[in-house]
């Protein structure tokens, strides 16, 4: 579980484009599609990886034959997944989806899944891996293995001038929050909950996509929407008249922080050898680095690659 989606581009993150949540991709629906190749922009970091790596070795021998890398993902999540207003989708997963690919010698096809799906979309063999901002956690891990690629906790996010005066998390006590359906945070704020003054529980409004989540926020049926830090950071950013980010100084990535990796099932570790040795490439090469740097993220990278660095 992960927090979902702003549903939002990054040429139109203002308060039209955060109505519509139909574009955000988080529905109930199974189906998944191609989606549409990168910007120039957002492609050039990717395009600056060295070429073919020794990790290509590693690849088996199924995605050497059909030359390609099937990736799920829950398009948009900005600044992980940004989809244009021309349908072109760019971000962090998509360029570094296209280095790794470089790195190993194949295409990688970055595809539309629905979150509440994006799991089972691997089992039944329609793609290969997930690149979609997952948190790397226990409970996943025992079916998936994670090539760690980030590390970020969670922030709040609350409507501009902060009406209700959040500034941790135990002020969202007798308080509602909205969250999209089946996120990692929702277990965060229950946890905060239990210590809450009897009567002043913390009431979770759990809804389809994280576009409904902040539009509650905004609407102010809801007092906050727990997000990771760098999704919150981006939201408040590029709609500043309409959302403020509570961050807590002494923990600037956020709190709980998490891995973010990419997901493939356990039974494919072949393919994860292959990812972490490529993703380890693309750090020592320098071409990781440019990609966080594109989308203004370098606090939340990783010094290697780590499969299931998170433990407890």
């Amino acid at each position: 579980m992960l927090n979902r989606r702003t549903g939002a581009s990054l040429a139109a993150l203002g308060a039209t484009a955060l109505l519509l949540a139909a574009c955000g991709g988080s529905s109930s629906s199974s189906a998944s599609s191609a989606a549409p190749a990168a910007s120039a922009a957002g492609s050039s970091a990717a395009s600056a990886a060295a070429g073919v790596g020794a990790s290509a070795a590693l690849l088996p021998q199924e995605y050497k034959d059909k030359g390609e890398i099937n990736v799920a993902s829950d398009i948009p999540y900005p600044p992980m997944e940004i989809l244009a207003e021309d349908g072109t989708v760019t971000g962090l997963d998509y360029d570094l989806s296209q280095a790794l690919g470089q790195q190993l010698g194949v295409k990688v096809s970055f595809n539309k899944q629905a979150w509440d799906s994006i799991i089972p979309s691997l089992q039944s063999g329609n793609h290969d891996v997930i690149m979609s901002g997952m948190n790397d956690t226990l409970e996943r891990q025992q079916t998936l293995d994670f090539v760690d690629y980030f590390l970020g906790g969670f922030s709040i996010l609350v409507a501009k001038g902060n009406p209700d005066g959040i500034t941790t998390l135990k002020d969202l006590c007798g308080k509602t929050v909205a969250e999209e359906t089946e996120v990692a945070q929702i277990d965060l704020i229950k946890a905060v909950s239990k210590e809450c003054p009897a009567g002043q529980e913390i009431t979770i409004m759990e809804l389809p996509s994280d576009s409904d989540a902040q539009n509650a926020v905004r609407a102010g049926k809801a007092s906050a929407d727990v997000l990771d830090a760098a999704v919150a950071g981006y939201s408040a950013a590029t709609a500043p008249d309409l959302f403020e980010v509570v961050v807590d100084p002494a923990t600037p990535n956020g709190v709980e922080p998490v891995y973010t990796g990419i997901g493939i099932l356990k039974e494919n570790s072949g393919l994860t050898a292959a990812l972490q040795a490529a993703l380890q490439e693309l750090i020592d090469n320098g071409t990781y680095k440019k990609i966080l740097d594109t989308y203004g993220l370098g606090q939340y990278g990783v010094p290697s690659a780590v499969v299931n660095g998170t433990k407890a």
